[in-house]
């Protein structure tokens, strides 16, 4: 049996592991933020302490527990929480870092309640240098990389998303939004927004839409 000191030092130790990684949550003022990753970290360092040494009395020779069971359910069931802090605005979706990082603080916690002092403190940094200090170098790819939008004439009931694909092939999949709008009678005034986008994708993909037949206009929409 675990002496009692022992398991107070590691709730402990969980609640600080978690609030490092929390204190980033909290610093962008994201809903899980400080508070929820420690009660994250700590309810996962608790389950693996009562799933190891909660049963110990009822071990006999014709009883065999497996502590790894009880704390399997929380690798699945912080799904749960995590997706709760997931939300879809303006058709983008926010906060699947803070959801995996809810995931993340309770392995830690895990770890820690399971004695595993060097796991619990090495992935705590790294999680912090992802947050972090790979920050800066996300910024600077989607600058590289910014949305672009599109406007151009086509034919009256011409433009469609298959047609884009064929025209476009594997770079389809940065359209994000087409807009389609009545220009005249015989024309349609369609408007695309692609996301990260380089320059030289912008070049190629204006000159794969020339090519599609009864396709005019094409000029890039500055905000």
């Amino acid at each position: 049996m675990l002496p009692q000191w022992e398991m107070v030092v590691r709730l402990v130790l969980a609640a600080l592991f978690g609030s490092v990684i929390g204190m980033e949550r909290e610093r962008l003022a994201w809903t899980a933020g400080l508070r929820t990753h420690m009660l994250v970290s700590v309810g996962s360092c608790l389950v693996i302490l009562v799933s190891a040494y909660g049963f110990s009395s009822t071990l006999g020779d014709h009883v065999v527990l497996d502590p790894s069971r009880v704390a399997a359910q929380v690798v699945s069931g912080i799904g749960f929480l995590g997706a709760g802090s997931i939300i879809l605005r303006n058709e983008v979706v926010k906060g699947l870092t803070t959801a995996a990082s809810l995931w993340a603080v309770a392995g830690v916690g895990l770890a820690t309640g399971a004695g595993l002092y060097t796991a619990a403190i090495a992935t705590t940094v790294i999680i912090l240098a992802i947050l972090v200090a790979l920050k800066p170098l996300e910024r600077r790819y989607h600058a590289a990389r910014p949305s672009l939008e599109l406007r151009f004439l086509a034919p009256a009931g011409h433009a469609s998303v298959g047609m884009l694909d064929k025209a476009l092939g594997r770079r389809a999949f940065r359209i994000k939004q087409m807009t389609v709008r009545s220009a005249d009678g015989e024309s349609d005034d369609v408007r695309l927004l692609l996301d990260r986008v380089s320059a030289g994708d912008t070049a190629e993909i204006i000159a794969a839409l020339r090519k599609i037949e009864g396709v005019s206009g094409i000029e890039e929409v500055r905000p």
